[in-house]
């Protein structure tokens, strides 16, 4: 079976400057993948590449067997990646029932209840709050409102780029929780580039260090967390 997502050899410039460095990743269909790394290390800028924006300079990105690198953004979102950005990106004037209409894509309107419905048992929070604006929300909920706007586009990928980012661990714990029941109950296959080590590696099948733009090391997602080197860099201190 090949890899649902096959990062080849990726260089990304910003101008002059390189941000990535030959990446290489493989993310098999019903993984969760993470990439770990500082601030800093490249882990968004692969997000972003993998989307298209910017694009790869040298090196190809394959996603469910076709080559994506030179593909604009839209048009890979319609092959079903769906990302929610870092910065949790919804729509602040919206309320959180249209702000997951925004993430239902047109050719899957048939089950639109249907999967909305998933969405406010996944995170009751949300049902609760629909019709409230997305901008009054929680940074929590904003963060699962922006989950759950990517699921409602059905992708084969969901792309998380940050999901901790801000929230108080036990908002993380059930963003996380919400996570491991999508991919066991349903398969789905997740991507994550997280900055909390711990958790992200704790959820993760398989798990990559990111330092200045290159990958490391990879790893299973247990073997990393109880190694040495990940230990000490990015686990000491917290997270525990």
């Amino acid at each position: 079976m090949s890899p649902l997502l096959h990062v080849k050899g990726v260089e990304t410039y910003y101008g002059n400057i390189r941000a990535l460095g030959g990446v290489d990743v493989v993310v098999e269909p019903g993984e969760i993948v993470c990439m770990i790394g500082a601030n800093g290390a490249g882990k968004s800028t692969l997000m972003m590449t993998i989307c298209g924006s910017p694009q790869a300079r040298t090196g190809s990105v394959i996603f469910d067997g076709q080559d994506i690198t030179r593909m604009p953004t839209h048009e890979i979102a319609r092959l079903r990646i769906a990302q929610s950005p870092e910065g949790r990106r919804i729509f602040p004037r919206m309320t959180v029932y249209e702000n997951l209409q925004m993430g239902a894509s047109l050719d899957n309107l048939k089950y639109f209840n249907e999967d909305i419905e998933k969405i406010f048992t996944l995170f009751p929070r949300l049902k609760e709050r629909q019709s409230q604006r997305g901008g009054t929300l929680s940074g929590g909920e904003q963060q699962m409102l922006s989950i759950g706007r990517a699921l409602m586009a059905r992708p084969k990928l969901l792309l998380l780029d940050e999901p901790s980012l801000g929230l108080a661990p036990l908002i993380v714990k059930g963003i996380f929780a919400a996570i491991k029941k999508l991919n066991e109950e349903e398969g789905l296959t997740v991507f994550l580039v997280e900055q909390n080590a711990f958790a992200a590696l704790k959820l993760s099948h398989r798990g990559y260090v990111m330092v200045n733009g290159q990958v490391t090391m990879s790893g299973g997602g247990r073997e990393l967390l109880a190694n040495p080197e990940v230990r000490a860099a990015y686990l000491e201190g917290g997270h525990h």
